[in-house]
């Protein structure tokens, strides 16, 4: 048997959240597997629904930008390749030429559907041991790790 070279030295606070990043590192590996084959990147498919969720299928890029946690300068790239691969349309606000909003095309949305099932498959994979009352468990933890997270501040 080899010799094991590494012997982690991480406290149980480091581990916990290193395990979080690892399990976010292999759903965006699987996800990501799965968007290219429609032509997609991560952050483009995250786009889709972002659009998909809002009220007719549109937003402010800057709120697009706001929600993904992704600086506008990273969105304005993002939005520009959907809108020349036919995902989306980029047109100025009506009353205020500032304001882009960007707008889910039917081919946008049709992309969406077609990647739901294999999407979803890796998630049951991901997820399959765990019950529904451990998902929901789970969530409000994260949530509660990311709050502290952005409300803290380091000395």
């Amino acid at each position: 048997m080899p010799e094991r070279t590494y012997k982690s030295d991480l406290s149980t606070d480091e581990k916990v959240l290193m395990a979080i990043v690892r399990a976010a590192e292999i759903f965006k590996r699987n996800h990501s597997a799965v968007f290219r084959k429609y032509g997609l990147s991560f952050p483009q498919y995250n786009v889709l629904r972002v659009l998909e969720a809002s009220m007719g299928g549109r937003n402010k890029m800057s709120e697009v930008s706001r929600i993904m946690l992704v600086p506008g300068a990273n969105i304005t790239g993002i939005a520009k390749r959907l809108e020349k691969d036919g995902f989306i349309v980029k047109k100025p606000l009506p009353g205020d030429d500032r304001v882009t909003l960007l707008e889910i095309t039917p081919k946008g949305q049709k992309t969406l559907k077609n990647i739901e099932k294999e999407k979803d498959d890796w998630l049951t994979i991901m997820l399959e041991d765990l019950s529904a009352s451990e998902r929901l468990d789970i969530l409000d933890k994260v949530r509660r790790i990311i709050r502290n997270g952005r409300n803290g501040t380091h000395q």
